[in-house]
């Protein structure tokens, strides 16, 4: 996903892990101690997570699903530098079971799509 921003502004939002709520659909809450991060769905579901990597020289985010209904989970979200204030933002997701995956990287690409509309509505 191309977003009309530098990198940094994107990574305000990426890299800040409980700021999900703001652009990652079905989320409506999000609270970070230390590496863990527990997400609450729209539906009242509580999702623990494991913050693997929160680098902010590579605008690298991974976390994992540590959840009983997932057996082995990643996904990444990678932001790259364009040049003219333009970024690339990429969601990849691994999953086992996979049909887990699409679902997880379904919803990522929607969130994309916010993060997008979002960002560049602020300018």
């Amino acid at each position: 996903m191309i977003i009309e921003s530098a990198p940094r502004n994107v990574w305000d939002y990426i890299g800040e892990p409980d700021r999900l709520v703001e652009w990652f659909d079905g989320i409506v809450e999000s609270s970070t101690s230390d590496n863990q991060r527990t997400i609450t769905t729209r539906a009242g579901f509580s999702i623990p997570e494991e913050i693997v990597t929160c680098d902010r020289t590579q605008y690298r985010f991974q976390y994992k699903i540590v959840a009983p209904f997932v057996r082995d989970h990643l996904s990444t979200i990678d932001v790259f530098e364009l040049g003219d204030e333009r970024s690339l933002v990429s969601y990849s997701c691994d999953c086992d079971p996979a049909t887990m995956a699409l679902i997880i990287a379904g919803a990522g690409e929607s969130a994309l799509r916010n993060l997008k509309a979002l960002i560049e509505n602020e300018g």
